[in-house]
């Protein structure tokens, strides 16, 4: 079967002398992906000297809004030190998906047509921006534009990943152009 790589966090700050890290979370799915025994794929910042290539997780814990992680391969605070910035990525089954309706891996959503709330071809979904606030999908118009359509329910409120479509209640300025940018 084929699998497919995701990034699920970024390595933050140690947490404590144990070896304990923050994380950055890529992943809404973090307890299944943080579950003790999951090994993680890393890929170090440039200019790291940080040498494993796997990660396997002992503990996760969540101290207030923040999940906080131990590694079997990292046994105490310098260990940690070095893995800041760290990214981790897990292999999924190209078929699977999240265990939420309404959360999609990126891969599911990229090459999707975009349609507006008429049926009208607005483009195809090129790439996904993971925002602070919400995520980004980014439509390529077939006249070569970009428009970044914040994916809430209210602005896309229907994903067809097996359809290969999805809607977009698209206004002036998201994908299509405002009246004055068409000139």
């Amino acid at each position: 079967m084929q699998q497919i790589e995701l990034v699920v966090g970024r390595i933050g700050k140690p947490h404590g002398i144990r070896g304990e890290v923050t994380l950055d979370l890529r992943s809404d799915e973090p307890d299944r992906r943080f579950a003790p025994g999951a090994v993680l794929d890393v890929q170090p910042p440039k200019g790291s000297a940080f040498s494993h290539r796997t990660l396997t997780v002992t503990r996760a814990r969540w101290h207030q809004q923040t999940l906080l992680v131990t590694f079997e391969e990292l046994a105490d605070r310098t260990a940690a030190e070095t893995a800041r910035g760290v990214l981790l990525r897990a292999n999924v089954d190209a078929d699977e998906t999240p265990e939420d309706p309404d959360e999609y891996y990126d891969h599911q959503l990229i090459g999707l047509t975009a349609f507006d709330l008429e049926g009208r071809e607005l483009g195809t979904v090129n790439a996904v921006a993971h925002g602070g606030a919400q995520d980004l999908l980014t439509v390529r118009t077939p006249d070569g534009r970009d428009g970044l359509v914040p994916f809430v329910k209210a602005l896309v409120p229907e994903v067809d990943v097996a359809g290969g479509r999805i809607v977009v209640a698209d206004r002036p300025g998201l994908v299509t152009p405002l009246e004055d940018d068409e000139s």
